[in-house]
């Protein structure tokens, strides 16, 4: 554990800083929710931190029951790090902390990584539009692939193939970044080659229809 002492005051927001309130902590749990992760993978995904304190935050928060570590064994011997059921329930913490905080000044030359721009997919999902929108995609974009699920009222986005989904989006991240910020239309980067799209047609639509959604609107 670290050396961080307790805030000892027994309110509840006071007991989940004592666990989550470390410097990095929250951003290696946010870089986890989309799934498992390997230390080199979660050091490449945060600039800035270095390879001590990441070992040192994922102690603690593998000490305090948040995040978990999970051998792949013989012959990978590949170490995983995953969010256990009680760190998943910090997803919409950070999605409303990322609503809230996106509101605030960007700093200069900072570019959104993958899995933050997928999240804040997440976070401007709009649920009325879930009917509509309903099916199963997958995101291709190198070295990453990820599976998007719409089902009734929500949305749910994970690491790996999709299985057999309705459309499949190829593209490069920095398309990716320029399509969601409304910078590129996705019509615009299939022209270019920079961005495939594959499947049902309909299905391919509601897939960059997804992607671009606005925020939204106020409960």
């Amino acid at each position: 554990m670290s050396g961080r002492r307790s805030y000892g005051d027994a309110c509840g927001v006071a007991r989940g800083l004592d666990v989550i309130g470390d410097r990095w902590a929250l951003l290696v749990v946010r870089d986890l929710l989309l799934g498992p992760k390997r230390f080199n993978d979660l050091l490449a995904g945060l600039p800035g931190v270095s390879p001590n304190v990441l070992t040192q935050r994922l102690a603690d928060l593998t000490g305090h029951g948040v995040v978990r570590r999970r051998d792949l064994g013989a012959p990978a011997r590949v170490h995983l790090y995953e969010l256990t059921e009680w760190g998943r329930e910090l997803e919409p913490v950070l999605l409303g902390l990322g609503r809230w905080g996106s509101r605030a000044p960007s700093p200069p030359d900072r570019e959104l990584g993958r899995d933050s721009l997928l999240l804040g997919v997440k976070a401007r999902f709009d649920a009325a539009r879930a009917d509509e929108l309903r099916g199963t995609y997958e995101l291709r974009v190198a070295p990453e692939t990820y599976a998007v699920e719409v089902t009734e009222g929500s949305i749910e986005i994970s690491r790996g193939d999709a299985g057999r989904p309705d459309a499949t989006l190829t593209t490069d991240l920095d398309t990716l970044r320029a399509v969601l910020a409304g910078r590129r239309t996705p019509a615009d980067a299939v022209r270019s080659g920079d961005l495939h799209l594959d499947g049902d047609p309909r299905a391919a639509r509601n897939l960059t229809d997804l992607l671009q959604a606005p925020a939204s609107p106020p409960a």
